[in-house]
């Protein structure tokens, strides 16, 4: 097991958003993947780009990237982080699934893994949206956090998780 407590909690069991001043800035980048598993000729769509609500990767990207930036408002505890650098990307794989990699960075006291992961999260969001008039049965699956780096835990890398080229 990585961590032997759970550092959002004071010592009364109370929730509480952790104290980073102490901290040191460092370059700090998270990777976080998942995917969104649909029919065949849902996959032709967004490949053809013959969406009716228009260019859905596009529409996927920028959903992903505004996600990061408001992380801080979605999740109780985390910390309003000055966002360096979102990017996100797709990999269609044929049959029926769109892989999907957001990476996050910023120079800080605190690490994006949070910020990855949602922007991954509302990229696969945005897709079933812009794709449920054709497709309802589509499955958002897999969201992990797949790598991440600075800070004073250093550096994750997820077993099996090879670089995307």
């Amino acid at each position: 097991m990585e961590g032997t407590t759970l550092n959002h909690f004071d010592s009364q069991g109370r929730a509480h958003m952790v104290d980073v001043s102490g901290k040191e800035d460092t370059v700090r980048e998270a990777v976080a993947r998942g995917e969104v598993l649909m029919r065949p000729e849902t996959l032709n769509i967004i490949a053809g780009g013959t969406a009716a609500k228009g260019d859905v990767l596009g529409v996927a990207r920028l959903a992903g990237i505004m996600a990061a930036k408001k992380t801080q408002e979605l999740i109780p505890l985390a910390h309003p982080i000055p966002l360096t650098s979102v990017a996100v990307d797709f990999r269609l794989q044929p049959p029926d699934r769109v892989e999907i990699q957001a990476r996050v960075r910023t120079t800080g006291k605190t690490g994006v893994e949070m910020e990855a992961l949602t922007a991954a999260s509302v990229a696969a969001l945005t897709i079933y949206d812009m794709c449920k008039a054709v497709d309802r049965a589509m499955i958002i699956q897999n969201i992990r956090l797949v790598s991440k780096s600075g800070g004073k835990s250093g550096e994750f890398r997820r077993e099996g998780e090879k670089e995307w080229e």
